[in-house]
């Protein structure tokens, strides 16, 4: 079970920190899922980000202390020039389009394809359809998402910054699945250690993906707001 626990603690003990990135063509939302989950807040009056910016919060997950570290692409995705080291480290992606804008949600498989060429290759990814307050506007039906999501093994959710749908759930799904990841490598490295080999990850507090795990595919995750 995962908690959201509060905003940010300073003398909170933290025993995983996690870092997640969020990518997407400018203007889909991705500021304002940050700012919904990390401060609680929306502006409508929101400008285009500029320059490096990441927030963070922590969460309690299975009794443990989570800082989700959470990036945003600063409006570098304006001139393509999202570089490698944005993804360096990322555990965890979120994918963004605005169900609204169809060619947002077109531009997804570059996107995907980018993450997949600079992050590790057993990131775990969530595409979210931002802006589903718009119904009446819509331009992407949730089944052409759902099918793609199924297809390259992502979850999926739609979402509202707006009305703060879905965002807590799309982070928690995300930083759970990493959580989980992390606690069965532990627990290898732990039968490992106990077979006279060293144990890798003991002690780690910042995970570091390893080459060879294994991520399930995410046909069952699909879920509309």
């Amino acid at each position: 079970m995962a908690s959201g626990g509060g905003y940010g603690d300073p003398s909170q003990k933290i025993d995983y920190v996690f870092k997640v990135v969020l990518i997407g063509d400018s203007a889909v939302g991705k500021s304002q899922i940050l700012a919904r989950f990390a401060r609680n807040e929306f502006s409508l009056d929101s400008k285009a980000t500029i320059g490096v910016e990441f927030q963070t919060r922590t969460l309690v997950i299975e009794h443990k202390s989570v800082k989700a570290q959470i990036w945003d692409t600063a409006g570098q995705e304006r001139y393509r020039a999202v570089t490698s080291a944005y993804y360096r480290g990322a555990v965890g992606a979120m994918l963004v389009y605005d169900i609204t804008k169809r060619q947002t949600f077109d531009h997804i498989p570059r996107w995907l394809e980018e993450l997949r060429g600079h992050a590790d290759k057993n990131i775990v990814i969530i595409l979210i359809g931002n802006k589903s307050d718009l119904e009446n506007q819509r331009a992407v039906p949730t089944e052409d998402a759902k099918e793609f999501a199924q297809k390259e093994g992502l979850f999926f959710l739609e979402t509202s910054a707006l009305e703060a749908t879905n965002v807590e759930t799309a982070f928690l799904t995300v930083l759970t699945e990493i959580f989980n990841i992390v606690n069965r490598k532990n627990l290898v490295a732990g039968e490992n250690q106990g077979n006279g080999n060293p144990a890798s990850l003991a002690g780690k507090k910042i995970l570091i993906p390893g080459p060879a795990q294994e991520i399930p595919a995410k046909s069952n995750m699909c879920c509309r707001s």
